[in-house]
């Protein structure tokens, strides 16, 4: 198969009108030594393509082909890639590259280093703006370019590659395993994943909502124990001191009281936060860190090595995220943004049929 000079994909010209998607081509960066070509089969829908479409995230570089849970076959590497061969099913998550040179690549940490690059939306040196799956083919550099295991499904597997390793990197760098007590605050696309992950790492967990309305699911994920803060003024009062790691992924704060969460947490429990909403953080009182010595951070996608051992233990276990596939068209990407925002989801949109669209 020959790789096009040009790509397409479905852009969005302007946050005025971020669901409305037309067919374009563009042009990639030149392609390099390092250099993975995919063509794309399959791509998740994630709460970052609408918060960047819709100008909730500010600025972007229009027009934009958004995507970053990409599944495809690599057609072409470049002469010096070495991680990747021609033929191999691949993934591609929301990060397309950084330095490699940096402290923080060095010791991997890539995903915190500065000259990060994103899948879409930015800006290369010449000038080239990246795109991503809501199209054809992607260019991707080899280190961020991820074999996927036999046994997990395309259509299935491609929202973990940024859904799922968003919530297994903070797992596993703050300890969840047997013996200890993780919480999931907001039972949605990361959420879900959150939980069983949190349940295939041996942990015991639970999942903190809102109402009871997704309490059922809970327990069909895995969940050991479920949480509705809306039961009542005293929801908290059984699970004080009594969590290990809380991830957080709720895409709201509005009406968060800190200081009953915080207080869910043991003696310098980690409080990790990966939801990313719109607008201000909530102000948490320095008397709430005081009380238990919680420990507040957050965690920003994943690592090579995180994100392989995430698919090797989604392959073992049999993990599947809760997905719903759509064909991408115009309309398709329409239907899913629109619907993802208004939290109709259960828990994940991913975009098919790239092949009916561009051709094998």
């Amino acid at each position: 198969m020959s790789v096009p000079e040009k790509f397409k994909g479905f852009f969005v010209e302007d946050s005025e009108h971020w669901s409305d998607f037309k067919l374009k081509e563009h042009t990639p960066k030149p392609f390099g030594p390092h250099d993975v070509d995919i063509k794309i089969h399959a791509c998740g829908v994630c709460g970052s393509d609408v918060h960047c479409i819709s100008g909730g995230w500010g600025q972007q570089n229009f027009p934009l082909c958004v995507g970053h849970e990409i599944i495809g076959t690599a057609v072409r590497v470049g002469e010096k890639v070495t991680l990747i061969k021609e033929g191999q099913r691949v993934g591609v998550g929301a990060q397309i590259g950084s330095c490699m040179e940096c402290k923080q690549c060095k010791n991997g940490n890539e995903n915190y280093c500065s000259k990060w690059i994103d899948t879409y939306g930015a800006k290369y040196e010449d000038g080239t703006v990246s795109q991503g799956g809501y199209g054809s083919w992607i260019r991707a550099h080899e280190y961020f370019t991820f074999p996927i295991p036999d046994g997990l499904e395309t259509e299935n597997v491609a929202p973990m590659l940024c859904a799922g390793i968003t919530v297994y990197s903070p797992l596993v760098r703050n300890g969840a395993g047997p013996g200890k007590k993780v919480g999931v605050v907001g039972l949605g696309g990361l959420g879900h994943y959150a939980v069983m992950l949190s349940k295939a790492l041996g942990a015991e967990t639970w999942v903190i909502s809102r109402s009871d309305k997704k309490k059922e699911d809970a327990f069909a994920l895995g969940a050991d124990g479920y949480i509705a803060t809306a039961s009542g003024p005293d929801w908290d009062k059984d699970h004080k001191l009594s969590f290990d790691i809380i991830i957080n992924t709720a895409n709201s704060s509005e009406g968060f009281d800190y200081a009953k969460y915080l207080g869910l947490m043991d003696v310098h429990g980690r409080w990790i936060s990966v939801g990313l909403p719109e607008g201000e953080a909530t102000a948490v009182s320095n008397f709430t860190l005081l009380t238990n010595g919680v420990l507040m951070g957050g965690s920003h996608l994943g690592n090579r090595q995180e994100m392989l051992d995430m698919l090797d233990l989604a392959a073992k276990k049999g993990i599947k995220g809760w997905t719903q596939s759509i064909k991408i068209s115009e309309e398709g990407c329409k239907e899913a943004v629109t619907k993802l925002r208004k939290g109709d989801v259960r828990y994940r949109y991913v975009l098919t049929g790239h092949d009916e669209v561009f051709g094998k």
